[in-house]
C-alpha cells in the first residue's frame, strides 16, 4: 500500500501545483475574486494533504496496519471531495457543488485522526 500512497501523493502534488499555477496565470482574468479564492483554497488543501499522503507512504512501512491505510484512503478521498468540489464550484459557478465540500473536510479530519491513533498505538 505504501507504493499506492506515494503515487497518489505525487499525483496530488503535481496537479496541486499545476492547478495553482493555472489559477494564478490562466484564470485570474476569467474568474471573480471570490471564485479565484475558492480555487486557490482547493489547491492549498490539495497540496497540504498531498504531503500528508507522502507522510503516510513513508510511515506505512514502519507502522503498517489498518489505521495507516485508512488514513491514506481518507486523505485521498478528502482531496477528491473537498478540493474537487471547490474546483468544480469555482469553474462552473454552480454553488450546489459546495454541498460536497464538508464531506471532504470530514475525510481530512478522519485521516488525521487515524494517523494520530496509529502513532498513539505504536509501541
Amino acid at each position: 500500500m505504501a507504493r499506492l500512497w506515494l503515487l497518489l501523493a505525487a499525483l496530488a502534488g503535481f496537479t496541486g501545483v499545476a492547478f495553482g499555477a493555472f489559477a494564478a496565470h490562466g484564470l485570474k482574468s476569467r474568474l471573480s475574486v471570490d471564485h479565484l479564492a475558492v480555487f486557490q483554497t482547493a489547491s492549498h488543501y490539495q497540496l497540504i494533504h498531498g504531503l500528508a499522503l507522502f507522510g503516510v507512504a513513508l510511515l506505512a512501512r514502519q507502522v503498517p496496519g489498518r489505521l495507516m491505510n485508512l488514513a491514506g484512503a481518507l486523505f485521498a478521498l478528502g482531496i477528491l471531495l473537498f478540493s474537487g468540489s471547490l474546483y468544480l464550484l469555482a469553474l462552473s459557478g454552480y454553488s450546489r457543488f459546495g454541498i460536497i465540500t464538508p464531506f471532504g473536510g470530514l475525510a481530512f479530519l478522519g485521516g488525521w485522526l487515524c494517523l494520530g491513533l496509529a502513532a498513539w498505538r505504536r509501541t
